[in-house]
């Protein structure tokens, strides 16, 4: 008697853009550049290996997606430190961040993507108190990653403070996303970050 092949967990492509925080689009992109491994239904539909997912989430710090389980719960807002996330490809400059942060916020916790569709995941899982993002990043650049988070509702009360060292001409194609959003040059991280972030904490007005 042959013993039935078991089938591996595997879940939609909506269920993985949900599970991590991305557009189906995004999503799609990532099996087709072989981030995540799927297989086609004789309809033509994915199916993504939900042992891939748990791979991709650990690659960058996620926690792993249980088989069958929802999307982990926001983390609660009340009662958990001022959650901070800067997507920024620059190891030099993720590290001056970091010291800058640690130094003026020693109690705020802060993460850290190294490129737009890691960074939009984790923000997914997230919702960060304040985003720090950099305008060229690989994967989605920081003004296209800013369009689509202000297009989520769950993202209405984070903050945002861009990092560049694009000077103004360089950010002129930009602007569409850019207009309002605090902007600070790299070359003045260690005297105006700080302002920035005081100015972040502060409370949102109505």
């Amino acid at each position: 008697m042959n013993t039935p092949t078991a089938v591996p967990d595997t879940c939609s492509t909506t269920e993985a853009a949900q599970r991590l925080g991305l557009a189906v689009r995004s999503v799609q992109l990532m099996v087709d550049r072989g981030e995540l491994q799927a297989w086609k239904t004789p309809g033509g539909h994915r199916r993504i290996l939900l042992s891939s997912l748990q791979a991709w989430l650990a690659s960058r710090g996620g926690a792993a997606v249980a088989s069958g389980s929802p999307p982990a719960a926001p983390l609660a807002s009340a009662a958990r430190p001022l959650t901070l996330l800067l997507i920024e490809d620059s190891v030099h400059f993720q590290n001056l961040i970091s010291l800058i942060v640690k130094r003026e916020l020693p109690e705020a916790e802060l993460h850290i993507a190294s490129d737009g569709i890691a960074g939009l995941a984790l923000a997914g899982r997230l919702e960060p108190d304040v985003l720090l993002i950099d305008i060229l990043l690989p994967g989605i650049d920081g003004a296209a990653l800013i369009t689509s988070l202000r297009s989520h509702p769950q993202f209405a009360r984070s903050r945002l403070i861009v990092v560049t060292a694009l000077d103004e001409a360089q950010r002129e194609p930009y602007r569409f996303a850019l207009d309002g959003v605090p902007l600070v040059h790299k070359t003045g991280l260690v005297n105006e970050l700080p302002r920035l972030l005081a100015q972040a904490q502060a409370p949102a007005t109505a």
